[in-house]
């Protein structure tokens, strides 16, 4: 093929929809981990998750095992014939897309040429750009799903992509899983709503509901975020019919484990994620969710003096350290697991093996805000209560406060910093610090005129303070009565 052939194709090839065009956009950085969480979805199944099958073409061609993408192609292949019958011409779009590319990085033009006359004849009649590709619900399915399986930096534009599909497929009930899903996913990373009647969540999993009253993932998924705003009544009986109806799906297992966890029905949660992780055994979310029960039941007995066991609790260590160091192996960017771990080392008297772990994780770069949030909140609960330093303290829980407001980390955060401060004032009313601690907690928090208040008091315990006084410039003039505005 002449170069000016092979430039025309390369051209086409780009105007493709398919992964080897949304890479960029996912981020990828552990690919193994996306691999392992790729093939356990196949495992698991379900009723609604795309076919994971596409994306996992992709990342073995980024690990250079093309011909292992290939026979990952021609199983989505089969899988969207068994699946979708005669709607598989517009869900084999992405695959054809794949294979295209896949062929020409081969260097196997022709093949790959063949596939782009095959999206010619099934896209020309669907879309007025190029006839290669066309932005039909299918397309814009596929890509949520697998922006889904990436970073949670990607999950917004995983919710953009569900919502172009419920624009022309708006009863579809796989497009209002993975919006429902995006959206979960999103809420649970960032401020979760005060009621379930804002949750954009709880209306799409309802929704989810109405149109498959047998969507067992859907249903324990609203079960969990019903408990976080404690209709728990609801919530029970939610995970009890998905329990019910889909005993063995790997899915309800782990969020019915989780469920039962945060109601403190350790033992029955630590079955269920036994039984999970029969199905897969790799699976990082359930080792992680497996060494926060252990740690639950560490803390029960160490909490009943009475009853305390040194045999049982080193027991208890031991596993809360297997399973957390499992989840991290597994995922080396799991960060929670690598926190928790570190905590249990605390509570076991290993403070240098927790320390090393801290000092990694503020090494980490590109480190997403969620976690660099928790990374900080750790830090300073370490310094509080281990080192026994409250400059120390205070300053990774401001770091902690500026990164992501409403979170849980955040509320934590700013529980901790408020208390500091308030201990400070009632050992030294003049204290300008923690003044100025709480005119930071209060503008945080968006309430000005508190702030105004504090930050004042603070510049009378010690005047012409630049912080304080850049801080209140920085203020609504409303608030300010225009005093230290320029």
């Amino acid at each position: 093929m002449s170069d000016t052939l092979r430039k025309s194709l390369l051209v086409k090839l780009g105007q493709l929809q398919c992964h080897f065009t949304w890479g960029p956009q996912m981020d990828i950085v552990d690919l193994d981990d996306v691999k392992q969480k790729l093939q356990d979805s196949i495992i698991i199944g379900g009723k609604h998750q795309g076919v994971p099958h596409n994306h996992l073409a992709y990342i073995n061609y980024l690990q250079g095992n093309c011909e292992e993408a290939l026979r990952d192609l021609e199983e989505a292949e089969r899988r969207l014939r068994e699946i979708h019958g005669a709607g598989f011409e517009r869900r084999s779009i992405v695959t054809h897309g794949n294979r295209a590319w896949l062929h020409y990085h081969m260097g196997q033009l022709s093949e790959a040429q063949s596939y782009l006359d095959k999206l010619e004849v099934m896209c020309g009649p669907l879309t007025q750009g190029p006839h290669v590709t066309a932005m039909v619900p299918e397309v814009w399915g596929e890509k949520g799903w697998s922006l889904l399986s990436s970073r949670s930096q990607c999950y917004e534009e995983a919710k953009e992509c569900f919502a172009k599909t419920l624009e022309e497929d708006p009863d579809n009930t796989e497009w209002n899983m993975g919006y429902a899903t995006a959206l979960y996913r999103l809420e649970s990373i960032s401020a979760i709503p005060e009621n379930p009647e804002v949750s954009q969540s709880v209306r799409q999993l309802r929704r989810v509901l109405e149109l498959d009253p047998g969507e067992s993932v859907a249903r324990v998924m609203l079960a969990l975020r019903l408990q976080e705003f404690q209709q728990k009544a609801e919530a029970n009986e939610l995970v009890e019919e998905a329990l019910r109806t889909s005993p063995d799906s790997p899915f309800v297992l782990r969020y019915a484990a989780k469920f039962y966890r945060i109601q403190h029905d350790v033992d029955k949660a630590i079955g269920l994620l036994k039984k999970g992780l029969e199905f897969t055994p790799r699976s990082s979310f359930l080792h992680h969710q497996m060494g926060m029960c252990c740690r639950e039941k560490l803390m029960a007995l160490r909490r009943n003096q009475g009853s305390r066991d040194p045999g049982v609790e080193a027991v208890l260590i031991d596993d809360c350290k297997h399973h957390f160091g499992t989840a991290f192996q597994l995922e080396p960017l799991f960060i929670l697991a690598q926190l928790d771990f570190a905590g249990i080392c605390l509570m076991n008297g290993e403070s240098d093996r927790a320390v090393e772990i801290y000092n990694n994780l503020q090494r980490l770069e590109d480190v997403t805000p969620d976690n660099k949030q928790a990374i900080e909140l750790q830090l300073g609960l370490y310094q509080l209560y281990h080192t026994k330093s409250e400059a120390n303290a205070i300053h990774h829980f401001m770091e902690g406060l500026k990164i992501r407001r409403g979170t849980k980390q955040w509320k934590l955060c700013y529980t901790k910093l408020e208390q500091i401060a308030r201990r400070q004032i009632n050992r030294n009313p003049d204290n300008s610090r923690a003044w100025g601690i709480l005119g930071f907690l209060h503008r945080e928090a968006r309430e000005n005129s508190e702030a105004v208040e504090c930050y004042e008091k603070a510049l009378r315990f010690d005047r012409g303070n630049k912080e304080y006084l850049s801080a209140l410039r920085e203020l609504p003039p409303l608030y300010l009565g225009w005093r230290y505005q320029d």
